[in-house]
């Protein structure tokens, strides 16, 4: 209780003083993000690659160096396996092979006579075609795209278009972080990790809102305040809401990553890695580039009126 009260004291932080140093490390950041994207690429899954999955169940720890040799002399192309959370459970995956779905099923069958009593239990068992997966990755991509348009339409209208740039930018920086995250770790990058990557840039948003209002009501009620003041003023007011806000949620994703299992580890890490990325955009990225569109209060606030400047004192402790 006691911490909490100390961080919900407003602090007194020269972010704006910094900002080229943050405008620096945002931009370098992306690029790192798009040069691992393009050198090192996504792990897909069979969601978005095509082939043949199969988690399996051994009797006992698995001899991963047995099956691969097992498995990999049957004739069904590249073949991959994987220790999947416990030791004896397996993921295996299969080239898909040329013809239809019948010799996809007949890849299945070999499989498994190959396995023989190895295996105890099949837990699932899944074919994607190369046409649907394909099809995936171009509305997996749509939906981002029209998802970060939709949320800059709606800054726009709520706020001012220099906010809504501001915001734009800030999603674009969040998501091109976390597909570089995807790109470095090599976590499977299947549906499921696409939708964390929608959850990053709902969650960034949400905190960049609660800012921009703070700036929006102060913009309105200091008129001589300096720009710069002002935006370190608005941040450090909402700053103890956003650190308790991401702490909070970092500690169930980092409960679902530990205890969750394998299943939704790649999606909580990605959440979790987001979660960090998207608290620091917000106030590290959105806001400063409020300075650099040079957002004017005459777009905010119309009509003068309100508390004309603040108390000398006040103005000198927020610088």
């Amino acid at each position: 209780m006691a911490l909490i009260k100390r961080i919900t004291v407003t602090p007194n932080l020269a972010f704006m003083a910094r900002r080229k140093l943050f405008l620096a490390f945002s931009a370098a950041l992306m690029l790192a993000s798009v040069a691992l994207f393009l050198v090192q690429g996504l792990n897909f899954g069979v969601d978005f690659r095509g082939g043949i999955l199969i988690e399996v169940k051994t009797d006992g720890p698995a001899d991963l160096r047995e099956m691969r040799g097992l498995l990999g002399g049957l004739g069904l192309g590249e073949v991959t396996l994987q220790e999947f959370g416990e030791p004896d459970d397996v993921l295996i995956n299969v080239q898909r092979q040329e013809g239809d779905e019948a010799e996809q099923i007949k890849a299945i069958a070999v499989v498994k006579d190959a396995l023989g009593e190895r295996v105890v239990e099949y837990r699932r068992t899944e074919f994607v075609g190369p046409k649907v997966g394909g099809e995936l990755k171009q509305a997996g991509a749509i939906a981002t795209g029209l998802a970060l348009l939709v949320i800059g339409v709606y800054i726009w209208f709520r706020f001012e278009w220099q906010f809504s740039i501001a915001a734009l930018i800030a999603l674009l920086h969040d998501v091109f972080a976390t597909i570089g995250f995807y790109a470095l770790t090599q976590i499977e990058f299947n549906l499921a990790t696409l939708a964390a990557v929608l959850m990053i840039a709902g969650y960034s948003i949400n905190d960049t809102v609660v800012i921009f209002d703070r700036v929006r009501e102060n913009l309105r009620k200091f008129k001589k305040m300096a720009l710069f003041e002002l935006l370190d003023r608005s941040i450090n007011q909402t700053l103890s809401r956003t650190i308790l806000t991401s702490v909070t949620t970092l500690l169930a994703l980092l409960a679902l990553f530990l205890f969750g299992g394998p299943v939704v580890r790649g999606f909580t890490a990605g959440l979790i890695w987001g979660v960090c990325i998207g608290t620091y955009s917000s106030v590290a990225l959105a806001v400063p580039l409020l300075a650099r569109f040079n957002v004017r209060r005459q777009t905010v606030t119309g009509e003068a009126g309100g508390e004309e400047s603040a108390p000398e004192e006040e103005r000198a402790k927020a610088g």
